[in-house]
């Protein structure tokens, strides 16, 4: 099926549609927001137990198989040694019109060696691995209705988290749906510096699908960051923390005129890969807190290492979290700083909550439950959300704490989407910080001499 490309003009086009909206409320006391997107996990695969400490946190104990069986929730390490399916046909699978019992249909993929455990999908993570988390949601926010805004993997995980949409154009009725089926695998570019052959999947209305060049045009939140318009908060600025520069969690090289590849082999020429915007090293956000640094807006990528992948990880994640939350929690940052940390997918877990698909795009939009924390010294202690967040709310908040517009042409996900509100009272005398115990020091992060690997292909 051929999908003709429309691509906008060029940036000045961006802004003068970006320009056109009206504002949201500005929230004075928000002068940085540091967004951690981690991996692969569901709230019951990941927070098993913390009713007990948060009664309000729905959190099963057992789950619904195809067949009808009611299958108790087992514990694992949260390094594993093998992963799940977790694309788009995965998450229909899984779904299965609404009835989320089909999660013992998602594959399992085991490494070399090893062969995977009777119901892996509905294994949880030992809750010692991830004390941080816990204490994170303790002390801070926790929400029970998080869901992911689109329907399948990371790679259309990270476009919605920047921009809104993984859309291949601002107009089309198309959803990159998948991971790119970049040739050399793991050491190829995921974007608009993608080699020619390259592909991904797009989703459309009523069953239509085709796959195209893994390359967008369409605005995203950094161009309001940009150019805020009259009335907006003005002077911001942002920056993107990412292991490697083509890989599939880089959301910016898969935006073209963010991108602008150039050169053989193609590589990303625009001016945010040279300017400091894009910052290929997710530990000097760390750096960049200790030096007073930190810009308006700041997504933080983990290194395959740190990012709780399963069949990757090392099980350092939870304390690389607490380093930047207690970077941020022990530093003249703390007063005027949100954190909003939270999960790209599901990663093929059980999770028994359905999601919210919406009426409109529920042919992508939305996806299963993801966690998300929320610390902030405007957050009460122990706080559980019971409202529906997305991405969009993400980038919903951003735009209500500094007045500025819906990402253009104004119907992306951020417009149908909550902006968190009910974790904050800005009204309050700001709470002290209190410290996330983490058994990996900062100090660990900051040293690392290990080549920081990107994100598996799946």
């Amino acid at each position: 099926m051929h999908i003709a490309k429309r691509w906008l003009a060029g940036g000045a086009a961006l802004i003068a549609a970006i320009g056109s909206l009206p504002a949201f409320a500005d929230i004075p006391a928000v002068r940085h927001i540091v967004i951690v997107f981690q991996e692969n996990r569901s709230p019951d695969n990941l927070f098993h137990g913390l009713p007990s400490s948060l009664p309000a946190a729905d959190i099963a104990n057992s789950g619904q198989s195809s067949s009808g069986q009611t299958i108790a929730l087992t514990p694992s390490p949260l390094s594993t040694t093998f992963d799940l399916g977790h694309t788009h046909s995965d998450f229909q699978r899984m779904y299965n019109n609404g009835q989320m019992n089909g999660a013992d249909l998602n594959p399992c993929f085991p490494q070399t060696g090893t062969s995977c455990p009777a119901a892996p999908q509905f294994e949880y993570v030992n809750p010692a691995d991830v004390a941080p988390y816990f204490s994170m949601a303790v002390n801070y926010g926790f929400a029970n209705r998080m869901f992911q805004s689109n329907q399948g993997p990371s790679f259309p995980a990270h476009q919605f988290i920047i921009g809104g949409t993984s859309q291949l154009s601002a107009t089309s009725l198309f959803f990159a749906s998948d991971n790119p089926n970049a040739p050399n695998g793991l050491n190829s570019s995921n974007g608009c510096d993608a080699a020619s052959t390259t592909r991904v999947g797009a989703v459309g209305p009523n069953g239509m699908s085709t796959t195209t060049h893994p390359c967008f045009e369409h605005a995203t939140l950094t161009d309001l960051i940009d150019n805020p318009p009259a009335g907006a908060r003005q002077g911001l600025t942002w920056r993107y923390y990412t292991p490697k520069e083509g890989g599939l969690w880089t959301a910016p090289n898969a935006i073209r005129h963010m991108c602008q590849p150039r050169g053989v082999p193609v590589v990303c020429s625009g001016p945010d890969w040279t300017n400091g915007k894009i910052v290929i090293n997710p530990a000097q956000v760390l750096s960049d807190i200790q030096q007073n640094n930190l810009a308006s807006v700041s997504w933080v990528i983990p290194t395959l290492q740190e990012s709780d992948h399963a069949k990757a990880n090392d099980g350092s994640g939870p304390s690389w979290v607490a380093s930047v939350v207690n970077a941020i929690g022990n530093s003249p940052y703390w007063k005027n700083t949100v954190i909003l940390i939270t999960w790209d997918d599901w990663g093929g877990w059980y999770d028994h909550v359905p999601p919210p698909v919406d009426a409109k795009y529920g042919y992508y939009e939305n996806g299963f439950r993801v966690p998300l924390l929320v610390v902030s010294a405007y957050t009460p202690a122990g706080y559980v959300s019971q409202q529906t967040h997305t991405f969009g709310s993400v980038l919903k908040f951003i735009e209500s704490a500094y007045s500025l517009p819906l990402i253009s042409p104004g119907n992306f996900v951020d417009s149908r989407s909550d902006d968190l509100s009910d974790f904050f009272n800005f009204n309050q005398t700001p709470r002290t910080f209190v410290p996330i115990p983490a058994p990996v020091p900062p100090a660990f992060f900051l040293h690392d001499t290990r080549t920081p690997e990107g994100p598996d292909d799946e």
